[in-house]
């Protein structure tokens, strides 16, 4: 493997290790705190709570709901960020944020959103489109494989289940797409795109 091959995968393993890691302290403190971080998800159309969009990101309600976000944000955040850790942040900011925007203004009144499953989703989105939006072909063969493994959470983003924010699943996997076209490499002036 090239240096910089080895050296971006490191680093994209070390970035969602860090991330991952940062939700589990999260969660801890929240549980030790007798749940107190819960106040950051997000309630629906109150505009104080358009603070929360991002922080709502990093809670949960819970360790079980940690663990069932922890592995596919695992292998989903490592794949996305092999490409750049500059690249992934954005990704992950623009998801977040339309998530989290797309909960506040649909979800239901009275409910508390919080979770790392809408960038989940947005992730998931990203992969799908990143090769197709770059031209690569390595990156179309990924997403073609995340499709075949993880195909089955786009039940997610329908109302069928609940206490599930489906909301938060339908924006974040917009979201995700929209990323990879927003944070697309620039590609010089008059240079018609090739496959590579």
């Amino acid at each position: 493997m090239p240096n910089g091959s080895a050296s971006r995968t490191r680093t994209a393993f070390q970035l969602v290790l860090g991330w991952l890691a940062l939700l589990w302290v999260l969660e801890i403190v929240d549980q030790a705190t007798g749940n107190a971080l819960d106040t950051f998800g997000i309630e629906p159309r109150k505009t104080d709570e358009l603070v929360d969009i991002v922080p709502a990101a990093f809670m949960h309600f819970g360790f079980d709901h940690l663990v069932a976000n922890t592995l596919p944000l695992a292998v989903l955040g490592f794949l996305a960020a092999v490409r750049g850790p500059g690249r992934f942040v954005a990704v992950a900011l623009i998801t977040i944020v339309i998530s989290g925007f797309g909960v506040w203004l649909i979800a239901p009144p009275g409910s508390n959103t919080a979770g790392a499953s809408g960038l989940i989703f947005g992730l998931f989105g990203f992969l799908l489109v990143r090769g197709f939006v770059d031209r690569r072909i390595t990156d179309v063969a990924i997403g073609a494989v995340v499709a075949v493994f993880y195909g089955s959470i786009l039940w997610g983003v329908l109302p069928t289940e609940s206490g599930v924010s489906w909301q938060g699943h339908l924006f974040g996997l917009v979201g995700g797409v929209v990323a990879a076209f927003v944070t697309a490499p620039a590609r010089p002036e008059g240079v018609k795109p090739a496959w590579h």
